[in-house]
């Protein structure tokens, strides 16, 4: 990461010069301010309820309310099969959290406080996206051990499933920058979770995560075919089931990639924005 110019500190009222802030710099920021987000999430844990409720409705009702329908009568071999694609659908959904957190923090005037402070402009971003490892985890824990319960076994290795795990959070922290973006677009935190159902929504439903492509219509399975959330459900089946990963994960990785490289900088943008 390039060195960054930090807006200007206050004292005695008076700006003083511009720092000149490195990587270094710059990680030591981030991960200070992503303490700050994992502390808030100690002291109010109520902010956590979604991701653990969230996976246990989902699994639940999808299992034992449509997975008879869905999957003739074949309840074991349906949870195998949906199991690691609700992993992806609750780390997704669960990434519109962040974008609403920030928006509210900007109404607070909480914005202004940072850039009056010594720190790089990209601080106070990247360490809410990386505070959110924490509700990552909470969220795959939760649905991992319901899983097991209900019947769901690991076909593979424990190194696999750790993979899997990783590659997990990996997604939901690279879409995370598309919610930090419209966080900082939007006027209300309402609307930020509003517009990102819009997009969450779609792409999960045309996906393969509740029922195999080969049911859908041939211009459903082209789309499914590219969407993210159909590739990185197939490689996490793939290390947790057993099967083909390479193709998926190739294809998971370069979504992953062209979000950050796409939605990062145009965050920082409307973060400047914002805190100006």
């Amino acid at each position: 990461m390039s060195a960054q110019t930090i807006g200007p500190a206050r004292t005695a009222g008076q700006a003083a010069a511009p720092l000149r802030v490195g990587a270094v710099r710059t990680v030591r920021h981030s991960l200070a301010l992503a303490g700050r987000g994992v502390t808030k999430f100690v002291k109010s844990p109520m902010q956590l309820t979604d991701v653990v409720l969230t996976p246990v409705i989902s699994l639940l009702m999808f299992v034992y309310l449509f997975g008879g329908a869905i999957s003739g009568g074949h309840g074991h071999a349906y949870l195998q099969m949906v199991t690691p694609g609700v992993m992806v659908m609750t780390v997704f959904q669960a990434s519109i959290g962040i974008g609403v957190s920030l928006n509210a923090d900007a109404s607070t005037g909480m914005f202004d406080r940072f850039r009056s402070m010594p720190i790089a402009r990209s601080g106070p971003l990247i360490g809410a996206v990386l505070a959110d490892f924490v509700r990552y985890v909470i969220c795959l824990g939760t649905l991992l051990v319901l899983a097991l319960v209900m019947g769901y076994r690991i076909g593979t290795n424990p190194l696999f499933m750790l993979v899997a795990l990783v590659l997990l959070i990996g997604f939901a922290l690279s879409f995370s920058w598309l919610s930090v973006y419209i966080g900082m677009l939007a006027k209300t935190p309402g609307s930020v979770h509003g517009l990102m159902t819009i997009v969450v929504l779609p792409l999960t439903f045309a996906s393969n995560v509740f029922v195999p492509d080969r049911t859908m219509p041939g211009w459903l399975r082209t789309w499914s075919d590219v969407n993210p959330v159909s590739l990185m459900a197939d490689t996490v089946r793939g290390l947790l089931n057993g099967g083909a990963i390479a193709d998926p994960l190739l294809g998971s990785l370069g979504w992953m990639a062209g979000m950050v490289a796409v939605f990062f900088p145009l965050a920082m943008r409307a973060y400047r924005k914002n805190a100006g």
